[in-house]
């Protein structure tokens, strides 16, 4: 898994990500809303540069626990994360426990890509995703990193 950029709601979250890990952290204005309703998740993330960018969720509310060999597992289960530095490379561990999913009844998406991800992603305003997903999450744990040769 790659990441283009980490939009984050608080500075000191891309100044730690970026100095010493290397990453493309970006700080922006951030709202979300998470409504639960009888059998139903509403899940919102908002994110502004010039305007506001949203994504929206409604998942049924019972999580589920992850299967082996699925797809969810496939793109949650990485523990090892590695930045390049000029002519280096780091490593570092990622710890956190299986993370549970949502059955994801609909989405909508509200994302102008090429202006959060440049002109290379514009493409991505006119398709649709091919997956969709939502995680329980929890806290995670970022182990000392070494450098690789």
């Amino acid at each position: 898994m790659v990441f283009i950029k980490e939009i984050v709601p608080k500075p000191a979250l891309s100044f730690v990500a970026n100095s010493i890990y290397k990453e493309n952290y970006h700080t922006m204005p951030m709202k979300n809303l998470i409504h639960e309703k009888e059998d139903e998740l509403l899940i919102s993330y908002s994110w502004k540069d010039k305007s506001w960018h949203s994504l929206q969720i409604t998942a049924e509310s019972k999580a589920q626990t992850m299967e082996a060999n699925s797809e969810f597992e496939f793109i949650t289960e990485h523990y090892w994360g590695f930045t390049k530095n000029e002519n280096k490379t780091s490593e570092y561990e990622v710890c956190h426990p299986k993370w549970k999913y949502y059955l994801i009844k609909d989405y909508k998406l509200d994302i102008h890509f090429g202006n959060i991800y440049g002109k290379d992603f514009e493409s991505l305003d006119s398709q649709e995703p091919v997956s969709v997903m939502l995680a329980e999450g929890s806290e995670i744990e970022v182990r000392t990193k070494k450098y690789l040769i």
